[in-house]
């Protein structure tokens, strides 16, 4: 077994010399990777016997093995926060799906309702025919068009809108004063 040692010793020093003294340069001065080093045998060693521990030892591991109640206490009060904010999470998250849900059905109610809606306006924009409206006005209900001096221009009192109880004066002033008689 001596003469084996030897002689692996001799060649890996041997692989050492030549890695370190010569290396491949491709386009680049960059080197190579090395080789993986020769590795020596592994050796079975017998399984070493485990030393017994002292009593004092042996009393501090079965104390760090017990919980005390202090710290069994942290833990409980750490876990029901942890399942209660789990719980808060699942319920905020199941309200959200429940209102994306509603809003997408209330959308598409608006879609439908405006669908219909722009149907029967355009039904009944369709029904009218501005031609026989026209002819029936002129002719049945004895309506003519404006022409000139037809149209009387007035002065308008304050107020948004004027109720006509009287006819409009030539002049086109309603009132004189500051007050608007009715």
């Amino acid at each position: 077994m001596a003469a084996g040692y030897g002689t692996y010793n001799y060649s890996r020093a041997a692989y050492r010399k030549y890695d370190q003294n010569s290396y491949y340069v491709y386009g680049n001065v960059v080197r190579q990777a090395q080789a993986a080093p020769l590795r020596r045998p592994q050796v079975q060693e017998r399984p070493a016997k485990p030393k017994r521990a002292s009593r004092q030892v042996l009393k501090n591991r079965n104390r760090a093995m017990t919980i005390s109640p202090a710290y069994a206490l942290f833990l409980t009060v750490a876990a029901v926060c942890a399942v209660l904010v789990c719980v808060l999470y699942l319920n905020m998250q199941a309200g959200v799906v429940s209102r994306s849900e509603n809003v997408t059905a209330l959308q598409e109610e608006l879609a439908d309702l405006t669908e219909a809606n722009t149907t029967r306006y355009n039904a009944a924009a369709n029904s009218v025919n501005m031609e026989t409206v026209r002819d029936r006005a002129m002719n049945e209900m004895g309506m003519v068009y404006a022409s000139q001096g037809t149209v009387i221009e007035y002065d308008r009192p304050a107020g948004d809108y004027v109720k006509q109880y009287s006819d409009i004066p030539e002049s086109g002033v309603l009132a004189k004063s500051g007050s608007f008689t009715r």
